[in-house]
């Protein structure tokens, strides 16, 4: 199914220019990310005012290939959000030809290949070079087998939502030529504003022949200190943390089987999602979505489906509104 839109969450500015409020009075669940954020440790000053250095830097990577048993073989590449590394994975295969990307599914991967103008979307994946599956799946929570990965001159597996099951990973083949797992740090972790993500791959990936045009290395592409202090140390602290993973994934799926019962009291039919976002039919999201948005409740519909009405999770506070809204 195509995507010609580039839709996202969030745009509680715009919602509140429509049904009024401003943005405090508003309850966002059009995103998927943690309503319960890492708590945030004590910054040094030198965090804020000094460039970031590579002790610092090789301590965050320490910490990724830890949380995420990176294989011996793969390396990190840690940028500022994962959405910087999906619009330079085009760069990475040296193709000129096709890429694959099964949808519906996070838009900003075809964006990406679009904006490149080295690779072309295909509906064929036996003639495509470039292959990006997102496991789980946005918004549907789909998840790929490991059949469908490699094989490939270049595969792209973002797993921006696979740390809420991370039994699910297929972080074993980052090693394998050709395969580039993506994670993300503020969706599981909930701190999307501090903008921190990694690729991981064999090295070799992440060098693309000499002979293209865009033949940088994706540190080349990503330039020095890409990464900001703040997020080198916040970022090295939470995956050190050996017991918030555990507690908040157990939190999520209690969450989620809450919201999928409210939702479908409510005449709401479970689609798919993650702990970390549902996806539900209904009769017609638009109206769902205006309805819950006259309660400054904000929702995320899809161009491409009008049954689906996509929620994330409400903090510990937004519970009560919530039911409320749909009373």
């Amino acid at each position: 199914m195509k995507q010609d839109r580039r839709d996202h969450g969030g745009g509680v500015d715009a919602a509140a220019a429509t049904y009024g409020g401003g943005r405090t009075d508003w309850l966002d669940l059009s995103t998927g990310i943690n309503p319960v954020p890492y708590s945030l440790p004590v910054l040094a000053p030198d965090v804020w005012n000094a460039l970031p250095d590579q002790g610092a830097m090789d301590r965050l990577l320490n910490a990724a290939r830890r949380f995420w048993a990176v294989p011996d073989g793969a390396q990190i590449v840690a940028a500022p959000g994962a959405s910087a590394l999906i619009a330079r994975m085009p760069y990475l295969s040296g193709l000129t030809g096709s890429a694959y990307i099964p949808g519906p599914t996070y838009n900003e991967h075809a964006a990406a290949v679009r904006a490149s103008g080295v690779l072309r979307i295909s509906d064929e994946p036996a003639t495509s070079d470039l292959h990006v599956y997102v496991h789980p799946n946005n918004p549907d929570g789909r998840l790929w087998g490991s059949t469908h990965m490699g094989g490939r001159p270049l595969t792209v597996i973002d797993e921006s939502f696979c740390d809420v099951a991370p039994q699910q990973s297929h972080i074993k083949r980052a090693g394998e030529p050709g395969i580039v797992v993506l994670k993300s740090f503020g969706k599981f972790w909930g701190l999307a504003g501090l903008r921190l993500g990694f690729a991981i791959a064999a090295p070799d990936t992440f060098a693309p022949p000499h002979t293209v045009q865009h033949r940088a290395t994706l540190k080349e592409h990503l330039g020095p200190w890409a990464v900001s202090g703040p997020a080198l140390e916040i970022g090295a602290t939470a995956l050190e943390d050996i017991t918030w993973a555990p507690a908040t994934r157990a939190r999520l799926t209690t969450d989620a089987a809450r919201l999928d019962g409210v939702l479908t009291r409510s005449g709401a039919t479970l689609v798919g999602g993650t702990t970390l976002f549902r996806l539900y039919d209904v009769d017609n999201a638009q109206d769902w979505q205006t309805r819950l948005a006259q309660h400054h409740i904000w929702t995320r519909v899809f161009p491409y489906n009008p049954r689906w009405l996509r929620l994330g999770l409400p903090g510990p506070d937004g519970w009560a509104r919530l039911d409320r809204a749909l009373a």
